[in-house]
């Protein structure tokens, strides 16, 4: 894809978050848009945040349950960068700063040490790992009506809104990462539920994904960085009003409020 096509879609995207106007899913307008221009995209918008003073926090991890995976037709998971602006620490999402978000539950990895080189694994993650803590990952779609491919959603910033993070903060080495639970709930109903092998069978076989993916662009995930590393299961719809915790085994409950 030409370099004005790619700097046109990320104009699109970019302006649409700002707008909070949604826009057709970019893959039915260019069925040539493959994955290394979608990440291209997103990498166009991310450099002109960063110029515009954002600070990049982070990174999160989607499409990490096979269901996900094979309902895009896709192998592996797609990946998206964080901003401090997107952390809610008092767990209040404004609604009004999205479009159409949905949340989910999972695990956040605190890194206190570097992880690069392509060969990282597992054991490497939980060594690299500062802490692990319950979060929510506010998903939001600058594609109308969350019509989008996996193209679609990388070049958005892998629908990339906002993130709450739990209080308890637990050494990522003392807990069995794959089994623990979660329940979801939403303004008091279970919406969903879940354990951590549901994302690649270990969240931090996920992260590894990540730090191995990463350096295939020579980028390497850095000390002080937070990954939310894969939602344990499907996202209810967010609206203004709406109240929801999560209660994870051996990590207590998050929760978030949209107003």
């Amino acid at each position: 894809m030409s370099a004005d096509k790619i700097a046109a879609f990320a104009e699109e995207l970019y302006n649409a978050e700002r707008d909070r106007k949604a826009v057709p899913p970019l893959s039915e307008r260019d069925p040539s848009l493959d994955l290394d221009d979608a990440y291209r995209i997103q990498l166009v918008n991310i450099n002109r945040v960063v110029g515009m003073g954002q600070v990049i926090s982070g990174k999160k991890i989607g499409l990490t349950s096979p269901g996900i995976q094979k309902q895009l037709g896709v192998n592996e998971p797609d990946y998206g960068h964080l901003f401090a602006a997107m952390e809610c620490k008092d767990g209040r999402i404004d609604t009004a700063a999205l479009l159409q978000p949905k949340i989910e539950g999972e695990i956040a990895f605190a890194l206190k040490a570097d992880l690069s080189g392509g060969n990282v694994s597992r054991e490497d993650v939980l060594a690299a790992a500062d802490y692990v803590a319950a979060a929510f990952e506010i998903v939001d779609s600058r594609v109308a009506d969350w019509k989008i491919k996996l193209v679609d959603t990388v070049a958005d910033n892998a629908s990339s809104g906002r993130y709450v993070l739990g209080s308890a903060r637990l050494a990522a080495a003392a807990v069995d990462l794959p089994e623990v639970t979660m329940k979801l709930y939403k303004n008091g109903s279970l919406a969903g539920e879940g354990a951590g092998k549901a994302v690649l069978g270990d969240p931090a076989v996920s992260v590894a994904w990540l730090a191995n993916r990463l350096w295939t662009y020579g980028v390497t995930l850095k000390a002080g960085e937070i990954v939310l590393s894969g939602a344990f299961s499907a996202a209810p719809a967010a609206a203004k009003g709406d109240t929801f915790s999560a209660e994870f085994s051996s990590f207590g409950t998050v929760t978030a409020e949209f107003y």
